[in-house]
């Protein structure tokens, strides 16, 4: 014999009512895994689209950037990353500061206002600079004089976030937010774009001091939607082997219980023992 603790103890199947919110579950849950799923498969097409628009733009041609009466539809979707060109005269006496980190390690990225042949501006990311460049004020090296033309990435506007907000009251900026700079500059009609200048090329009069060190751009669109999705239907495929799983359970649990011996009488009308 074997002690009674041992004995084999069946439940009882569950109520309609257990079952039915079991269901229901099941299948919110089985949809919703399903629908992220979907989710996730259409944002890794927009994804690879994304990132193959914006390699071609930066290696395409440079072309002019958007002119005055084209600022109201520019759009990070449609412009943003293109390859321009722009000619103009910087205007040093107004340029900004902006705290950055880069591989160089802590520093600025210095904008600087150019005013184009129409009169309009627009803010030039001419590049990184190390904390300690001029002494902070930038003025020991203004860099080009008079008319120049510059190539690089358009930019749309950074505002400011919760955790990097700007404060031009203090001179101190963490993002390059276009027209908040314009403001704190006194500047008008400036596009509501800015440019990341492109690397000097070798040899260059750009070149002849290392600082701003422009070209530093970084490009960079995760891409873990092949995971994500993977991760949804893992998902379903578990929450659809789970129903099947207590579906054929209770199948048995109905079953067996209308066996004799599940109400713990032998076939002989005495009681069932456990030897």
């Amino acid at each position: 014999m074997v002690p009674p603790d041992a004995e084999d103890i069946t439940r009882d199947p569950r109520g309609p009512f257990a079952l039915t919110l079991l269901a229901i579950l099941a299948i919110c849950l089985f949809v919703g895994f399903v629908e992220l799923g979907n989710w996730q498969v259409r944002r890794l097409a927009w994804k690879r689209d994304l990132i193959a628009r914006v390699d071609q733009r930066v290696h395409a041609r440079p072309i002019a950037p958007p002119s005055h009466d084209q600022w109201p539809q520019v759009n990070a979707e449609h412009d943003e990353y293109r390859h321009v060109q722009a000619t103009g005269v910087f205007l040093h006496d107004r340029q900004t500061l902006i705290w950055a980190a880069s591989d160089d390690g802590s520093g600025y990225w210095v904008v600087t206002p150019l005013r184009l042949t129409d009169g309009s501006l627009v803010l030039i990311n001419r590049g990184f600079v190390p904390e300690d460049w001029c002494g902070r004020d930038g003025h020991c090296a203004p860099g080009p004089v008079g008319e120049t033309t510059i190539t690089g990435l358009l930019r749309m506007s950074e505002p400011s976030t919760l955790f990097r907000r700007n404060d031009p009251a203090h001179n101190s900026w963490y993002t390059r937010d276009v027209s908040v700079i314009a403001a704190a500059r006194g500047l008008t009609q400036v596009a509501p774009y800015f440019i990341d200048q492109d690397v000097a090329p070798a040899g260059s009069a750009s070149t002849a001091h290392s600082w701003p060190q422009g070209g530093t751009t970084v490009i960079n669109f995760p891409n873990n939607h092949l995971s994500y999705l993977i991760t949804w239907y893992l998902l379903a495929l578990m929450t659809l082997g789970g129903a099947i799983y207590v579906g054929y359970d209770e199948y048995k649990l109905r079953r067996s219980s209308g066996r004799p011996e599940a109400e713990g009488v032998n076939q002989g009308g005495g009681p069932k023992k456990v030897l």
